[in-house]
């Protein structure tokens, strides 16, 4: 049996018992994560989400990247077309993790920085090795954009790769303060 095989068997196992055509395109727990695209460290298992409660945005080290910010434009550009919006009232994660992948690519300093948008002697400032100091970083990069909406209620969260828990390193709160004249 190929893998193939064995993902089209567990599909039809999906569509017989847990497939639901009544899912919204605006998840129920009006909630978006942005973590790493390691096979370890899957938002769906790790907070136990059901189809449809939350969008799941990933790429290597789970950083805001100019390609992230570009992906939640469009998000919020699908939601209003579906009759919602993100921003107001939603939950924005940022999920790193411990062991990860991007400090592998350290020895590859203009890859790396390519991808995170900076150039190579930035990449220092970014704290590639410290996924705490990381993950807050990157919710402070959220926090400074003027473009994204204001009433994201973010929250900086780093997953250890040993024991599963999960260590909340920026703790809730508004993107930024909302402005009463808009």
């Amino acid at each position: 049996m190929t893998v193939i095989d064995t993902l089209a068997q567990r599909n039809a196992a999906f569509a017989r018992s847990r497939f639901s055509a009544d899912l919204k395109i605006i998840p129920s727990m009006k909630t978006m994560i942005i973590g790493c695209a390691d096979p370890r460290v899957d938002p769906a298992d790790i907070f136990g989400l059901a189809p449809g409660e939350a969008v799941v945005v990933r790429d290597i080290g789970g950083r805001i990247t100019p390609a992230t910010l570009q992906t939640m434009a469009l998000l919020r550009i699908v939601a209003k077309a579906s009759g919602g919006d993100i921003g107001l009232g939603w939950n924005l994660i940022v999920l790193h993790h411990t062991d990860c992948g991007i400090t592998r690519l350290v020895h590859s300093p203009e890859l790396l920085a390519k991808h995170l948008g900076v150039t190579p002697a930035d990449l220092d400032d970014l704290a590639i090795a410290d996924p705490h100091e990381a993950v807050a970083i990157d919710v402070a990069a959220l926090k400074s954009n003027p473009l994204l909406p204001e009433g994201f209620l973010v929250t900086g969260m780093v997953y250890d790769v040993k024991t599963g828990g999960i260590a909340i390193v920026v703790p809730p709160a508004l993107l930024r303060p909302e402005d009463p004249s808009k």
